[in-house]
């Protein structure tokens, strides 16, 4: 049996983004604000990607099945920060935006693909688990058509 953590990452979350496009569209999708706000005080431009809100919410799903245990809003900072160029002083670490880690996690969670641990952060609930672990059979079953050899692993 196939888990999330066996197919890359960047396969499982561009397939994992589209499935949240798609059957959770009406719950996850991002709001009017999305397309004019940066990921982070670090940034200088807003993401240039369309469908960007459904990666990052993806990835955040990969994460929270990745630790397996409850994970807050602002360990999702720490994790999506990055440099901060400064000029001729030198860089440092800056936190990324926490209204956008706390949205997506809400609609996971209005979807009923995360749950709430109170005092502790979020966990991925049984269905967010499953979809998961669906999503990378598929994707090891596409790798495994292009090397046979992989196909042992399903």
């Amino acid at each position: 049996m196939v888990n999330a953590l066996e197919v890359p990452a960047d396969a499982l979350i561009r397939r994992l983004a589209d499935k949240l496009r798609g059957e959770y569209g009406q719950v996850v999708r991002p709001p009017h604000w999305a397309y004019f706000a940066k990921t982070g005080v670090y940034k200088e431009k807003p993401p240039g990607v369309e469908g960007w809100w459904y990666v990052r919410a993806a990835s955040i799903m990969r994460k929270l099945y990745k630790t397996g245990k409850p994970v807050g809003v602002e360990t999702f900072r720490v994790i999506y920060g990055g440099r901060e160029r400064r000029g001729f002083s030198p860089p440092h670490f800056r936190r990324g935006s926490g209204s956008i880690a706390r949205r997506i996690l809400q609609q996971l969670e209005e979807a009923g693909l995360v749950s709430k641990v109170p005092g502790a952060g979020r966990v991925l609930s049984p269905k967010g688990r499953s979809l998961l672990d669906t999503t990378a059979r598929e994707v090891m079953e596409e790798l495994s058509r292009v090397k046979p050899e992989l196909s042992k692993y399903i």
